[in-house]
């Protein structure tokens, strides 16, 4: 089973090379760089694309939402590098991506304190699974459009791909998928409830980062 997917050493370093690109803070990096200041003290609080977003507006926050990206894609591809040959090899962009993940949301760069993951996934999928994240694509695109609103299409993206996955990959890459979306899940139930004490404003309760 190991050999189908990737050596002992190729996992742990897949997983330390994705954790470390997903500890970039480059939303808090980028906003202090246009002169907001820190994420973590603004807006909603949350050092992720959605709240640069919010500070900085759609064309000033782009680098945020590319480099984001490119660390789940940059993880996962050297997951797939590092793979074995055999049928289990997709497991190693997961573990790359996964890990990107998990270093997005508690950074070693950022105290530990970082976003929400959801470009982050959107990266890793796109590498790990391309075909169901081609179509989820176009499906997110139109829901843009006909909404007029990047919360809902994220939204419909994020929650409508494992169901075009289960048809095009089947049970297995799906679950996968599912453990990574858990991620995101634990990032908002954090979220949630450190609202309770500091209650984020309507404007920016809707983080997507």
């Amino acid at each position: 089973m190991l050999s189908s997917v990737g050596s002992t050493s190729a996992i742990v370093m897949v997983t330390l090379t994705g954790y470390l690109l997903g500890s970039i803070p480059a939303a808090g990096w980028w906003a202090r760089r246009r002169g907001t200041g820190d994420l973590r003290r603004v807006g909603d609080g949350n050092p992720g694309y959605w709240n640069a977003r919010q500070q900085l507006g759609v064309r000033a926050s782009l680098p945020v939402f590319v480099f984001d990206v490119a660390k789940g894609a940059g993880a996962a591809g050297v997951g797939w590098a590092l793979a074995g040959s055999g049928d289990q090899a997709w497991v190693m962009p997961v573990v790359g991506g996964g890990a990107a993940m998990v270093g997005h949301a508690w950074p070693l760069f950022a105290r530990f304190r970082g976003g929400r993951s959801i470009l982050t996934f959107v990266g890793t999928v796109v590498v790990a699974a391309p075909v169901p994240a081609a179509i989820v694509i176009g499906v997110t695109a139109a829901a843009r459009g006909a909404t007029g609103r990047f919360d809902i299409a994220a939204r419909v993206g994020i929650f409508g791909f494992p169901l075009i996955q289960l048809v095009v990959e089947g049970p297995y890459r799906t679950a996968a998928t599912g453990v990574l979306m858990s991620l995101i899940g634990v990032r908002f139930a954090q979220a949630a409830l450190s609202a309770r004490s500091a209650p984020a404003s309507p404007a920016t309760a809707d983080p997507a980062a």
